[in-house]
């Protein structure tokens, strides 16, 4: 357990191997020199690495950050083993691709450590008007009526009450959801569920499940979407009208996607403190990838969210690549880049989750994978550093974004621990 000055920090730091590539598929194999995968700064960083088959050489790039070029080479494997090391001199990751060739086939690996992960600074402050900009946007969706549109449905599961919910948001747009909760007469805490990136629909269990452990549970799309359509309905919407959208008015902040998402997500919550059935107490929010995103702007923006649970969280960290740092979903540092527009990287400051993490005070448990290229782990470190309330932070270091060879069990079993602990109304934490 790691201590800040007033809040406890408690880090969770997983052991196993750098590389979800140690299952007979793979072919380059890595072993750390210390296998938690977290050193200090300055200290030396080592791995181990041989290969299977036929691989006499393999090449290596060393990305600090995941992003700038310190160091690469290729490792003679032709005698056995060869050790690759290197060093951070500040506080943050670095990430090694590997490369080989067996006959015509390509292989490749990747390798991952952090320095001082509790240390990680965001790379740029905040916009000086970026509270202003958020406090006059939550006034402006307050001043329309949230007009909830209940309809009960079949959840499919017994004891368990299901129904789909409408409500109005900006600019004429909606909330679409699920909501489940026990069947018996009572008062229960919530949990809001959010969606990690895609069109898609909402299957029924992501809230009935919830609901039949005792939850008051709500899942939101995020999109202006209704959930339950058919498969083709998503399809369609996913190559025209949602095609990229991620991009949708990325360079105006009164119109950026995100501006109605991030604010759905304020309406639900402040849906499920109005309902009867709520216990007063707690509210829980959590998702993975972009719904980890949203769950810390969540949790930053609306104080009544009082646990928050983020797994491989995106948006984090936009302006990383100012500093040499890899920049992930949603991607507006490539697009910016790309378009030679740098309004896209202003307006992305904005939306960006490490902005709203200093907000947080409630008890929180995020995680992160050392080997993840999508939402690179570097930026989602710079945002739990910034959050003010009690953390457990865990450090998947051999899982990529989508947790390949199951690689991200351990934050499912400890989130569902918190899960259990939450809904008992006790903190999350042991």
């Amino acid at each position: 357990m790691i201590k800040g000055n007033r809040h406890r920090r408690l880090w969770t730091l997983l052991i196993g191997c750098l590389l979800a590539s140690t299952v007979a598929a793979q072919e380059i194999v890595t072993t750390p020199g210390k296998p938690t995968g977290v050193y200090g700064v300055g200290d030396q960083i080592e791995w181990k690495v041989e290969a299977k088959g036929d691989v006499k050489q393999v090449a290596y790039v060393i990305k600090k950050g995941g992003m700038t070029v310190t160091k690469q080479g290729t490792l003679d494997l032709s005698a056995g083993p060869a050790v690759l090391q290197t060093t951070l001199d500040e506080p943050g990751t670095v990430l090694v691709e590997f490369k080989g060739k067996q006959g015509d086939k390509e292989i490749k690996a990747l390798a991952a450590a952090v320095a001082a992960p509790e240390k990680i600074a965001p790379s740029a402050p905040r916009p000086d008007d970026f509270d202003a900009f958020w406090k006059a946007k939550i006034e402006q969706l307050e001043a329309i009526p949230a007009n909830p549109q209940l309809e009960p449905a079949d959840g499919g599961k017994a004891g368990v009450e299901y129904f789909k919910l409408r409500m109005d948001n900006i600019n004429g747009s909606h909330v679409y959801g699920q909501l489940a909760k026990p069947q018996k007469e009572g008062k229960y805490p919530a949990i809001l569920v959010v969606q990690y990136a895609g069109v898609y629909g909402l299957p029924k269990t992501n809230v009935t499940n919830r609901a039949r452990a005792g939850w008051l549970a709500l899942n939101i799309m995020a999109h202006d979407l209704p959930f339950d359509q058919p498969e083709d309905f998503y399809k369609q919407a996913s190559q025209t009208t949602l095609k990229d959208y991620v991009s949708i008015g990325d360079e105006d902040r009164d119109k950026s996607y995100f501006l109605r998402m991030y604010l759905g997500c304020y309406r639900a919550v402040e849906y499920l403190a109005s309902r009867p059935d709520w216990d007063g107490k707690t509210i829980v929010v959590m998702g993975t990838s972009q719904g980890g995103q949203q769950s810390i702007v969540t949790a930053g923006l609306n104080p009544r969210i009082t646990a928050m649970m983020a797994n491989v969280p995106g948006g984090c960290d936009v302006t990383g690549f100012q500093i040499g740092r890899a920049s992930g979903f949603p991607y507006w540092s490539s697009q910016a880049r790309a378009k030679k527009n740098d309004k896209i990287i202003e307006v992305g400051r904005y939306f960006d989750a490490v902005n709203f993490a200093s907000r947080i005070t409630c008890p929180a448990i995020v995680s992160m994978g050392l080997i993840d290229e999508t939402c690179p782990p570097s930026g989602v470190l710079a945002a739990v550093d910034q959050m003010k309330g009690p953390k457990e932070v865990l450090i998947l270091v051999n899982s990529n974004h989508h947790g390949s060879n199951n690689a991200q069990a351990a934050y499912f079993s400890q989130s569902e621990a918190w899960a259990r602990r939450l809904l008992k109304g006790e903190t999350g934490f042991k």
